[in-house]
């Protein structure tokens, strides 16, 4: 049968105890023997104790010697080495004097500027008008051919109109232009020559025209229209031709 040994006392005390038995016994024999000695004290009552009579209070009054003013007390005077003494010292010299400014002055230079800065816009302006806008004039090179336009130099060159143009293939599959020429005025054109130049309308002024073509009309009376069919010089296909609704004839007179 198992048993421990109780570390306080070193007695042996079976597996079962959770308390060394010695130990427990010797605490109560202890804590009864502390109830009965507290028990055999005698009873002391709070009221038969006797309290000691006050001193009786002196009603004689005090007298107070009067207060004596104290002299002031006089600080010593500083020695004379102590004395702080204040020299006036001199501005310190910069160790490099600003150099003196030279050329023109400010409130000249500011419209100079001014100046400068307008004539470098309008500069620019003219440039941009001139070679980026395409519709200045043209000093030098080759003029393009849309913004080469012809004189009127023929007298009757307002009687005759070209109308109803309209841009097709013939049987060998080459583009030609029908129209009719229109004489509006009241005197008959005899060997009327003329070339018709074709622009598109919605064509910028560095495009080139659509094409150009060439007539002939031995005659033409006084308020006569007449259907003409000829070839159509182009460098376009036929499906890259505009509409005739999208066209204008410009009709030059060579010879009447």
């Amino acid at each position: 049968m198992f048993s421990w040994i109780c570390p306080r006392c070193g007695r042996e005390n079976r597996a079962s105890d959770t308390e060394c038995t010695s130990c427990k016994r010797e605490d109560l024999q202890a804590e009864s023997q502390k109830i009965q000695e507290v028990a055999t004290l005698p009873a002391v009552e709070p009221w038969a104790t006797e309290v000691a009579p006050a001193p009786p209070v002196s009603t004689r009054p005090v007298e107070v010697p009067p207060l004596r003013e104290a002299p002031p007390a006089r600080v010593p005077d500083p020695p004379a080495a102590e004395i702080p003494r204040f020299e006036a010292r001199r501005p310190a010299a910069p160790a490099h004097a600003p150099a003196s400014r030279s050329g023109m002055p400010t409130w000249l230079l500011i419209p100079l500027f001014a100046l400068a800065f307008l004539g470098l816009g309008a500069l620019l302006y003219f440039g941009y008008q001139r070679f980026g806008g395409g519709k200045a004039g043209f000093t030098g090179g080759e003029v393009p051919a849309a913004v080469l336009k012809v004189k009127t130099t023929n007298p009757l060159q307002k009687y005759v109109e070209v109308v109803g143009i309209r841009l097709t293939q013939d049987a060998k599959k080459k583009p030609q232009a029908r129209f009719i020429a229109v004489n509006h005025g009241s005197a008959e054109l005899n060997d009327l020559t003329a070339n018709v130049t074709l622009w598109a309308s919605t064509s910028r002024s560095e495009e080139d025209s659509v094409g150009t073509f060439t007539f002939k009309i031995n005659s033409l009376g006084p308020n006569e229209a007449k259907e003409i069919t000829t070839p159509l010089k182009t460098k376009l296909r036929v499906y890259e031709l505009p509409d005739w609704q999208n066209m204008t004839a410009e009709v030059q007179l060579t010879s009447q």
